[in-house]
């Protein structure tokens, strides 16, 4: 076990002394960056809660998609209609799967009839009705509210990171506006701290809202991550955490920079702890790690505690 209390989720592994040592080595000496440069960005799905079987965004427009198809029964014989009233979640994660992979053909399936879901909700709406699924809906496999499936040893780092002056962010290829009702309470990260894809937006003049419009503004992954880093905070991280070749050009931005920063590659590896094993969609980082200077966290290997206590009885 660690030494540090404040990071007791972890095993004494090369991998937390490696943390620790970069976090001391710009903390402190002569050679210690300025609180304000003590910039850490992190992916959220795979890198601070669980994203199997399928991402928790997905989970609820499924419900959405569902409720849609019942409405109108000729959407269930296409996808993604077809898996949500079918139950077959397989073709969902295997689309985001091939996303990593290089293949966008069932994600742009999936966009067009996510951007449906919202085209003309108020922002206000659409918070009070992701709010309401966070407070209800549980993890499909582990049967926990979804507050339940971070992890713990994540958590725990943001909290270390943040004690040593850094300012912490998400930086996600999940909807902006779907992870904001949840980051302040999940992980301690305010809204504004919120980094995503975004649906477009649109100004109502009439009711002096901001409604969604039936478009995408961006997709926040791969290379697009450290373009929209430095459009929302305008300076280079120094310490990245990520789980998937999704990740790898924040990692970068990171990595070689003009101070070389730190990445976490959060591998799961760990079939015993309720943690679903998975390889898919972090082929590539995994492969250039050791070589890009990547530090891979073992779930098996270097947590000590995966989530934390569930107080669900």
């Amino acid at each position: 076990m660690t030494t540090h209390p404040s990071l007791s989720s972890w095993r004494d592994t090369r991998t937390l002394r490696d943390i620790e040592a970069f976090v001391a080595s710009v903390t402190a000496g002569p050679d210690a960056v300025p609180v304000e440069e003590r910039i850490a960005v992190f992916d959220n799905d795979g890198t601070l809660w669980s994203e199997k079987p399928m991402i928790t965004q997905l989970h609820y427009v499924v419900e959405q998609w569902r409720a849609a198809a019942e409405s109108a029964p000729e959407l269930a014989e296409r996808q993604p209609y077809l898996a949500a009233v079918s139950g077959d979640f397989e073709w969902l994660g295997t689309a985001i799967d091939k996303h990593y992979g290089g293949d966008d053909s069932d994600l742009k399936i999936i966009i067009q009839a996510l951007v449906g879901l919202t085209d003309g909700m108020s922002v206000e709406d659409y918070a009070a009705s992701v709010a309401e699924f966070y407070r209800t809906a549980q993890h499909p496999t582990l049967k926990r509210p979804y507050a339940e499936t971070v992890y713990q040893p994540m958590v725990e780092l943001l909290r270390y990171l943040e004690h040593h002056g850094f300012t912490c962010y998400i930086v996600s290829g999940g909807e902006r506006d779907f992870m904001r009702p949840m980051t302040q309470a999940n992980y301690g990260i305010p809204p504004e701290r919120v980094v995503g894809s975004a649906f477009g937006l649109a100004w109502d003049e009439a009711e002096a809202t901001v409604r969604y419009s039936s478009s995408l503004a961006f997709f926040d992954d791969g290379p697009e991550k450290p373009i929209r880093i430095w459009t929302r905070i305008g300076r280079r991280p120094l310490l990245v955490g990520g789980n998937s070749n999704g990740d790898t050009a924040m990692m970068d931005f990171a990595r070689r920079g003009p101070r070389p920063g730190f990445a976490l590659l959060v591998h799961h590896d760990d079939p015993s702890r309720g943690d679903i094993p998975y390889d898919a969609g972090a082929e590539k980082a995994l492969a250039d790690a050791a070589d890009k200077g990547y530090t891979v966290v073992s779930v098996k290997d270097d947590w000590e505690k995966i989530f934390p206590d569930s107080t669900h009885a």
